[in-house]
């Protein structure tokens, strides 16, 4: 009877034990966002990285250094962002996996022979999904790279387009097989959509119904409405959005810019972190455009999606900042009003803007200050000076930098330079009817702008490669249509 009682209190303090030995990681794991462990047979790495792809990076997002059992264990407190992750050592070798799904408490076993093609997980599909075709993408490259050596270049281009036709079959099947791995998600997203050669009816399709087909769908393959895509390689996400804009879009009007942009940011809003990054980083595009009709996107952008609440991210302050410069550059857009400058010139005689009297007025804030404007200012004069008399042409321009020192420098500028037409107005911008800086938004110099007799502004951000292209097209096309016809 006490041998039994003895052994039943042994094995009750054994369970007891057990449970008292796991309590404290089955709550340290509560406590954790995430736990990562990672083990690399015969390596010698001390210190290992853990980091995720980030639109057009990656950055490091934890440091671990090997334990006495060999592993290196990533742990904290935040969880992981959804998307593709790598180790790393600081020699460069790395390995990528996937958070995605899944509560991050993984554990992956490798061999320092060849990381990708010798990890193994527990407990996590989408990894085990990775891994496996990591495998065969290794193997489909090692098998090129071999008859690569082996087959003259005519044999060996089209033995490469065979297995990687069989590769992209591979893809395509896991894709439909599998839609929901974010494996499948990112080829997806890496496949280019190609517009149909006929419609519904069985119609054959013009170059431009195939082109807006393309506008319309450019989108469909990838996901952003989730977080986790703009934690992929740069391929993946960031070079498909940059194409779209850079190339696809580029040197359309601002309102076709506009048309396929808010749909895509629609989409967006669903993934915070996504709608985040696209509206900052198109808003920066646009605010830094040379191409003087995309002030107009940029302003769009601001109303719509920092005026609006939508900007979820920014301090009130700098809304109201970035707002403030949109509402300035509405006014500015081309094909508005130019805001009416009355200033003086060296004589101290008060002249407006509105009321200079040439066809075509060239508005230049510029300061002899302004080391590019040393440059700049007598390239855009000779322009002027050749131009002047054939499109009537007169110059309004603004000295920036009002003090006695510059105005010596101005004065001194211009006469070096033989600036001395009668209709190359130079105004002293120290006293104006309105603060010009502000109107005018002006920062930098110079800033030169094409305003018709009518003082609705043609052109902007002119430059001296483009100020003679610009006066030529526009000046140039409304001399020859008010030419009489020969009957």
């Amino acid at each position: 009877m006490w041998g039994m009682m003895k052994r039943y209190a042994k094995a009750a303090l054994l369970l007891l034990l057990a449970a008292v030995v796991a309590f404290p990681a089955q709550a340290r794991k509560k406590k954790l966002g995430y736990e990562i462990t990672l083990t690399i047979n015969y390596g010698a790495d001390t210190m290992m990285y853990l980091g995720n792809y980030f639109a057009k990076g990656n950055q490091v997002v934890d440091t671990a250094y090997r334990d006495r059992k060999g592993r290196f264990v990533f742990s904290g407190k935040d969880t992981l962002p959804e998307g593709l992750y790598f180790f790393a050592n600081p020699r460069g070798n790395y390995v990528e996996f996937v958070v995605y799904h899944e509560k991050p408490f993984f554990t992956f076993e490798t061999d320092q022979r060849d990381w990708t093609q010798n990890i193994k997980v527990k407990g996590s599909p989408q990894n085990d999904f990775l891994f496996r075709f990591n495998r065969l993408d290794a193997q489909v490259t090692a098998d090129l790279m071999e008859h690569e050596a082996k087959l003259d270049s005519a044999a060996f281009v089209r033995y490469r387009y065979k297995k990687l036709l069989e590769l992209d079959s591979v893809k395509l099947a896991l894709i439909q097989q599998y839609p929901d791995m974010f494996l499948s998600k990112m080829m997806m997203a890496d496949k280019e959509v190609v517009p149909p050669i006929v419609n519904e009816r069985g119609d054959t399709l013009t170059m431009d119904q195939r082109r807006q087909y393309y506008l319309e769908h450019y989108f469909d393959n990838i996901p952003l409405e989730e977080n986790a895509i703009i934690r992929t390689p740069k391929a993946i996400f960031y070079d498909n959005v940059m194409n779209f804009y850079d190339n696809v879009l580029n040197f359309t009007p601002p309102q076709v810019i506009i048309q396929y942009m808010d749909p895509m940011l629609e989409r967006a809003k669903k993934a915070p972190d996504v709608f985040q990054y696209l509206v900052m980083t198109l808003t920066q595009k646009y605010l830094q455009s040379n191409v003087m009709i995309y002030d107009e996107v940029y302003v769009h952008l601001v109303k719509k999606y920092y005026a609006s609440g939508d900007n979820f991210w920014s301090s009130p302050s700098s809304i109201d900042k970035e707002v403030a410069r949109a509402n300035k550059w509405e006014r500015l857009l081309v094909g508005r009003e130019a805001p009416e400058l009355i200033l003086f010139d060296t004589l101290h005689i008060p002249h407006s803007l509105h009321a200079f009297p040439h066809k075509w007025k060239l508005l230049v804030f510029w300061s002899p200050n302004c080391g590019h404007c040393k440059h700049i200012i007598p390239a855009v004069y000779k322009v002027f000076e050749k131009y002047t008399m054939e499109y009537d042409i007169g110059a309004f321009t603004i000295m920036s930098d009002p003090d006695a020192k510059t105005r010596l420098e101005w004065k001194k500028f211009m006469v070096e330079h033989g600036m001395n037409s009668p209709a190359w107005l130079s105004l002293d911008g120290g006293e104006a009817n309105v603060d010009w800086h502000d109107v005018y938004d002006i920062v930098t110099t110079p800033q030169i702008y094409l305003i018709d007799e009518n003082n609705i502004i043609q052109a902007k951000k002119l430059g001296e490669g483009t100020i003679e292209n610009v006066i030529k097209a526009i000046c140039g096309q409304s001399a020859r249509g008010s030419q009489p016809q020969e009957k």
